[in-house]
């Protein structure tokens, strides 16, 4: 890990801002051309975030090897989905000649991802169309056993301080192969923002920021995903992620408050 804010992406080379950015809640152009003015390179694609692909098609024009552009093909829990098509799909859509990170979306359990799936992606990355393998999954002991085993390039995991699970099941696992770890849902859906039932109700709460920072305080995890809907809530988070690591008392408040709303919240694991 270079610094609190920059990173190496695992065994893949590509240079990182940890602050990685998604479209999902639309938070206009601005928003995303405002991030990359603060540095931050790595943006997630979903192919019908519009506004992300607008934005990404004009600089990657001009500086293609400044960005890490990630995108995937969704799991159908049936049978993978046309891996080729969608890849081909988000070429034509950036404008691009190849994809940074190309992840299978939504393992849940490890059938779901079989080695013949695995072996598709990589021929795309001989074939030169990306540069690292991935999948995202809530399955850690899946993706603990594909860490130790070198499988991927990439993971993008499930890691807040309501869930953190990852540091038995997958982080001990990463030091051999040292796969690029990419960390979604902070906040836990907002959860970790909002007052849980029977919580103190003179007590402190977290801040969005906050929920990053536990999250970048761990040195395992390359880059954490935002989703922000508007500009100033980008520029609030920003701000707060700039402060550094979590002091100790900070952490040990934010293991605290996680430990409360996972509690209230465990059907939504």
């Amino acid at each position: 890990m270079e610094n609190f804010l920059q990173a190496t992406l695992g065994n893949t080379g590509l240079k990182v801002h940890r602050l990685g950015l998604s479209a999902s809640y639309w938070p206009g152009k601005k928003t995303i051309h405002r991030a990359i003015d603060e540095g931050l390179n790595y943006f997630f694609c979903f192919g019908i975030d519009k506004q992300m692909l607008s934005v990404m098609r004009d600089v990657l024009k001009t500086d293609r090897e400044k960005f890490v552009v990630a995108t995937g093909a969704y799991n159908l829990l049936i049978g993978h989905p046309n891996l080729r098509r969608t890849l081909e799909k988000r070429l034509r859509q950036l404008k691009t000649d190849y994809i940074d990170v190309f992840l299978f979306l939504g393992v849940t359990k490890s059938k779901h991802f079989p080695e013949a799936a695995r072996e598709e992606l990589y021929r795309f990355k001989e074939e030169g169309k990306i540069r690292a393998v991935g999948m995202s999954t809530h399955d850690r002991k899946f993706a603990g056993k594909l860490a130790e085993e070198g499988a991927l390039d990439v993971m993008m995991i499930r890691y807040n301080a309501a869930h953190r699970g990852a540091e038995q099941d997958i982080f001990p696992y990463l030091e051999k192969h040292n796969p690029g770890i990419i960390s979604f849902t902070a906040t836990r859906w907002r959860y970790l923002m909002h007052r849980p039932k029977g919580y103190p109700n003179d007590a402190a709460i977290p801040t969005a920021g906050m929920t990053y920072r536990f999250v970048l305080s761990n040195p395992h995890v390359h880059v954490c995903m935002a989703a922000p809907s508007k500009l100033r809530h980008f520029e609030e988070n920003l701000a707060e992620i700039k402060k550094g690591p979590l002091s100790e008392e900070e952490m040990e408040f934010m293991k605290k408050f996680g430990d409360a709303v996972y509690q209230r919240k465990k059907w939504f694991m």
